[in-house]
């Protein structure tokens, strides 16, 4: 095996030698080349020190004799020196005696010297005599060119470099024939040697060791080389017989994998059975679920239209005159028809959360008039020996954004549970605002939940205990429900309960200010309350009567009322006698709506005004306006002057439900409306052709010709593009909605509706004539 020169070791190491010399004689040689430069250097200014030095007496002598001959002759003699290029002598009155000059040396080297030395350097004498030393009489100055010097000490520079190079080569000669002798042909006969055997070959022979290197490095390898030989040797061997055993293992493993192969044939048949199975599994599945959705809907749409109905006759039915019975029986029986549908409506939405269709609005609402709202609405399932409060912070916001549909059904859901399950002391709600999210807490002083059932009662369709459903009943369904709505706000729902002590439910939802808080007018005067110490009536008017400039004072049990005392406000109706007969104070009870008094014994206590609980702020502060009689403000109720808005609008129904037509036109007709009444779609369109309308209400699933195809063709004609139309369908499904819009409806009206959502509408779509 030839190796290039190059990439021998002997090359290697000789070169690298060389480099180290070559670095380090280049080194030395620079040092002597700057010590000859400064000693160069030097010696330019000691030997023209040493010319004027020489030149001095003759000059001061021609100077003061101020002979210009031999001036001259003194300066051109100064000139024969290679470094003069120019000499002057002038008297003390700088009168120039003599001055000759020459051109500057050239050559391709100066511009080195110039760089190393200078240019050329100026040399002034100052002439004197002996005998009047301190009298200067001349000045002899010279010009010196350096490149006289610099070319001098460039000579011997380039010398030594030479110098240096050449004995670096000869070194590297001398190494490389020296390594090559010593190393690279021992080597190369190394390689040689075992280039030439035969690696298959069990019989090996040693290596020879190349002669004179047995003890040295060398030696060493060529012995380690002989052990490798034989050690791979007997490993080939070893490994021939262990390949004719893993042969015969190989036979055998063949075997195995074919009766393997066979059973996962097998297996895999099953697999696709199963597959298969699943596949029907699945579909069965998601066939259910849309049967499931359809049920829904169907459902949906057939309990909402007797609803509808039902409740649209017991609301017009409130608006006659009725006696007090008869209007509490029919009150019971409408608001019972609101809690069948709210839980319709928990039903559906627990519908929409398994199939990831719940829709959320952003708009502004009042949150504290919602939630007094509710808790009117839910008051009446409160027991009798239950207060029911709403503590409302008199800071909070005047509106917020978010859904209030939502918001409503969740403080719905967990004011109702606390009523039901508290059967005396207290039910608090609560209402704060911090930041950019809204506290809502729902105390209750009822039986309390267990530690242990805390994590379930989320769960649908499921209680605290198996009794508590036998003794309480519900569905189970409104805690789940408010869960998930809290989830799908970025909310947070926590609970704190102590088993027979009670419950506390906070909601803390992202519900940033709309509107600033109401600035209520301030009010003047001294109000008494006459309440239980831990009562809620009590803590409410603690915190809004200093809030309106109102000083708030309890009265003790069995004291008079003072005689400044402007308004006696109380939730015991036992004590008016006792306070009557102390004193002619005006009262205001607050108390649960069974529990009015009757209107003789009203009248007996007088001056007397009754309100339910709980007591919305609105209330109170018109109550509180009307007796302080605040200066500046009429002393008249609040809804004195105010009438409903009328809509003089002609209006279509299209209906085929008989009720939900005498509902629906029952409604319009006392918000000031003309209705004119269409069973299906087809006879709609024959109404269009024949009168002008402001609005069309359409029912969606009619005979003959149904709502979606009866829209349709209203909008092809150009001159009902603009009309409103409102759908009117019991399907409260998403997926609804997009279908009346698809249509060409411009909004949409679930049943059963109440009568505050038809004037929505209205208002929203046709404009109002206020009474003058």
């Amino acid at each position: 095996m030839d190796i290039p020169i190059t990439h021998r070791l002997s090359f290697k190491q000789a070169r690298l030698t060389v480099l180290i010399g070559f670095v380090l004689g280049t080194l030395l040689s620079l040092f002597q080349i700057a010590i000859d430069y400064a000693s160069e250097d030097a010696s330019i200014d000691r030997e023209i020190r040493s010319l004027l030095q020489i030149s001095h007496n003759p000059a001061s002598r021609i100077a003061y004799n101020l002979d210009a001959e031999l001036a001259q002759e003194l300066t051109l003699g100064l000139l024969h020196s290679p470094a003069v290029v120019g000499a002057r002598l002038a008297d003390n009155n700088h009168v120039l005696l003599a001055s000759v000059t020459r051109p500057l040396a050239q050559s391709p080297y100066r511009m080195v010297s110039d760089f190393l030395f200078g240019k050329s350097r100026q040399f002034d004498d100052v002439l004197r005599l002996d005998h009047m030393p301190d009298e200067s009489i001349g000045t002899l100055h010279l010009d010196i060119d350096t490149f006289a010097f610099g070319s001098h000490f460039l000579q011997r520079a380039v010398i030594t470099l030479i110098n240096g190079f050449v004995r670096s080569l000869v070194l590297a000669g001398l190494l490389l024939a020296l390594f090559y002798f010593t190393l690279t042909k021992p080597l190369t006969g190394m390689i040689r040697a075992l280039s030439v055997r035969d690696p298959r070959s069990l019989n090996q022979e040693a290596m020879p060791c190349p002669p004179g290197h047995e003890n040295d490095e060398i030696g060493v390898l060529v012995a380690v080389t002989n052990r490798q030989f034989e050690t791979v040797a007997s490993e080939f061997a070893r490994r021939q017989e262990a390949e004719k055993q893993l042969n015969d293992h190989l036979n055998e493993l063949e075997d195995i994998v074919s009766a393997r192969t066979q059973q996962l044939e097998s297996i895999n048949a099953r697999l696709s059975q199963s597959n298969e199975e699943l596949q029907v599994a699945r579909s069965t599945a998601l066939d259910m679920a849309h049967a499931r959705s359809a049920f829904l809907a169907n459902m949906s749409h057939e309990i909402r239209t007797p609803l509808n109905g039902l409740l649209g006759m017991l609301a017009l039915s409130l608006d006659g005159p009725l006696s007090a019975e008869q209007r509490q029986q029919l009150s019971i029986a409408h608001d019972s028809g609101k809690v069948l549908v709210e839980l319709l409506n928990d039903i559906l939405d627990l519908s929409k959360f398994d199939a990831g269709q719940v829709e959320l609005e952003r708009i502004p609402f009042d949150l504290a008039a919602l939630l007094e709202d509710t808790a009117s609405l839910l008051s009446q399932n409160a027991a009798p020996n239950v207060e029911l409060t709403c503590l409302i912070d008199p800071h909070f916001p005047a509106s917020v954004l978010g859904d209030p549909t939502r918001v409503r059904q969740i403080v719905s859901n967990l004011l109702s549970n606390a009523l039901k399950f508290t059967r005396a002391g207290r039910v608090d709600v609560r209402l704060a605002h911090y930041g950019d999210r809204v506290r809502i807490e729902v105390c209750d002083t009822g039986i309390g939940i267990a530690q242990d059932a805390q994590a379930k009662i989320f769960q649908p369709f499921t209680q605290a205990e198996a009794a508590i459903t036998r003794q309480y009943g519900g569905t189970g369904l409104g805690l789940t429900l408010t869960h998930n709505l809290t989830d799908a706000m970025n909310g947070q729902l926590s609970i704190e309960s102590n088993l027979g002590v009670g419950s506390r439910f906070c909601v803390d939802l992202p519900l940033p200010a709309h509107t600033p808080p109401v600035q209520w007018a301030p009010l003047k005067g001294k109000v008494l309350v006459a309440s239980n110490a831990n009562s809620g009536l009590l803590e409410m008017l603690g915190r809004l009567l200093p809030h309106w400039g109102v000083a708030c004072q309890q009265l003790e049990t069995g004291a008079a009322p003072d005689a400044d005392a402007d308004l006696l406000i109380t939730d015991c109706p036992e004590c008016l006698v006792d306070i009557r007969d102390a004193s002619r104070v005006p009262v205001l009870l607050v108390t649960a709506y069974g529990n009015f008094m009757p209107a003789d014994q009203v009248e007996a206590l007088a001056p007397l005004q009754q309100q339910a609980r709980p007591l919305p702020r609105t209330v109170l502060y018109q109550s509180l306006a009307r007796i302080l009689r605040i200066e500046g403000q009429p002393n008249t109720s609040p809804e004195q002057g105010m009438a409903l808005p009328a809509h003089r609008a002609h209006i279509l129904l299209v209906e085929d439900n008989p009720v939900n037509q005498l509902v629906a036109r029952g409604m319009l007709s006392k918000l000031g409306c003309d209705v004119v009444i269409s069973s299906n779609g087809a006879e709609a369109l024959q109404q269009l052709e024949q009168d002008h309308f402001d609005l069309v209400l359409m029912d969606c699933n009619m005979p003959v010709m149904n709502g979606y195809d009866a829209t349709r063709q209203i909008r092809k004609n150009e001159r009902w593009s603009a009309l409103p139309i409102i759908a009117l369908t019991a399907n409260a499904m998403p997926e609804e909605r997009e279908h009346c819009k698809a249509a060409g409806m411009s909004d949409y009206l679930a049943k059963p509706f109440r009568r505050e959502e038809l004037v929505a509408l209205l208002d929203q779509w046709i404009p109002v004539e206020q009474p003058q």
